[in-house]
């Protein structure tokens, strides 16, 4: 039997999921508490810039290409991970591009598509094992 799979990083994007103004805060409430139960976190987007009050959740924060790949290449999201010296398996991807979703899942690791803040949250908790507060 194979031991059960330790997950240690949350990556997330920010267009489509954290600029959410009814689910982003919650969100971004979640990454603070997740980064406090010793999860590793990185913020990892395409543009070029993210609000600051977003940035600060994050231990890590990318921006457009990392190490030369862009999503939603798996090589873009295995840099992404080991950025925040984890590798893949061991990371959940929250984006709400299914492309992006395919990318990380591609490079090895468990891919959330955000719809909704509730269903996020949900299978964060599910996957971290970080409450998602009260």
């Amino acid at each position: 039997m194979s031991e059960p799979r330790t997950l240690r990083g949350l990556i997330v994007d920010h267009g489509g999921v954290l600029d959410d103004p009814d689910g982003g805060p919650r969100l971004l409430d979640y990454v603070r508490r997740a980064a406090d139960g010793g999860i590793a976190t990185a913020l990892f987007s395409g543009a070029h810039a993210v609000p600051p009050e977003c940035a600060d959740a994050f231990g890590t924060v990318l921006l457009g290409a990392v190490r030369g790949a862009r999503k939603p290449s798996p090589d873009a999201f295995a840099a992404a991970a080991a950025a925040i010296g984890l590798d893949p398996a061991d990371c959940v991807v929250v984006d709400d591009q299914g492309a992006c979703v395919r990318g990380a899942v591609a490079a090895g690791a468990v891919g959330v598509q955000h719809v909704s803040a509730e269903a996020t949250l949900v299978e964060l908790e599910i996957l971290l094992g970080v409450t998602a507060g009260p």
